[in-house]
């Protein structure tokens, strides 16, 4: 369930982040999206994970130790996912990076936030593999 004020709270979350460099642990494209759900509804569900890791190897380690494939699966679990057209804002999405690997955002309409290396970037819905309704 939403909060009642979702759209200033997701807001503040994405403006706060807005410049941040990338950092495994404290400021990831998992810990963003986690962040985003929060900012809906009040629960950030990697909360007991921040800072516990300082690579992606290691977050991906933590996550498979909490019973997860991936901090993903941990960011979306009990989220029902949906065709990635029909996301909405606020909902979460995952992409394939820049890079090659796979990256998750908060869906803003027709463009997604994610994380760039200096910050956040906005990439197309169409480029969502995944889309889950929170």
């Amino acid at each position: 369930m939403r909060l009642s004020d979702w759209r200033t709270r997701l807001a503040a979350h994405i403006a706060a982040h807005a410049r941040l460099p990338f950092r495994p642990g404290s400021h990831d494209c998992a810990l963003f999206a986690s962040g985003g759900r929060a900012a809906l509804t009040g629960t950030d569900v990697l909360a007991p994970v921040r800072g516990c890791y300082s690579t992606l190897e290691e977050g991906f380690e933590l996550a498979a130790r909490h019973g997860y494939a991936s901090p993903f699966d941990a960011v979306v679990d009990g989220l029902e996912e949906i065709p990635p057209a029909y996301a909405q804002v606020g909902d979460l999405a995952l992409l394939e990076g820049d890079d090659g690997h796979p990256a998750m955002g908060i869906v803003q309409g027709e463009l997604v936030c994610v994380l760039h290396p200096r910050g956040v970037a906005m990439l197309p819905l169409t480029d969502v593999r995944r889309a889950w309704r929170v």
